[in-house]
């Protein structure tokens, strides 16, 4: 599975040439709640297995969680139904509110 750092994710959305990917965040309700990366999609990891048919197959999906690990097993889980454009998120939201955006509330 690819992977991508805060400061690579934070290029990409901010670049007009590049297309927008689904940000799928797979933390529980109350952490999504906390904090959250804009635009991103809540998508708890235990419903993936019901909700994954909202996904499309050959989108760019990056996987989102806390530090980067829940979101490594459900994007494994995804790249083992089919789809093709999964890319995990390092260290998740905390790596993104030390490198990206140190406004952003931890936990």
């Amino acid at each position: 599975m690819r992977q991508v750092s805060a400061a690579q994710l934070s290029q990409w959305l901010a670049d007009p040439q590049r297309s927008k990917p689904v940000l799928l965040d797979v933390r529980e309700p109350w952490e999504f709640a906390t904090c959250r990366i804009d635009g991103s999609l809540s998508m708890p990891m235990r419903g993936i297995p019901a909700r994954h048919p909202e996904l499309k197959r050959d989108a760019e999906i990056v996987m989102i969680c806390h530090h980067g690990a829940r979101s490594f097993q459900a994007g494994m889980y995804l790249e083992q139904l089919g789809f093709g454009g999964i890319i995990n998120l390092q260290g998740g939201v905390a790596a993104w509110a030390r490198d990206v955006d140190p406004a952003m509330p931890t936990y």
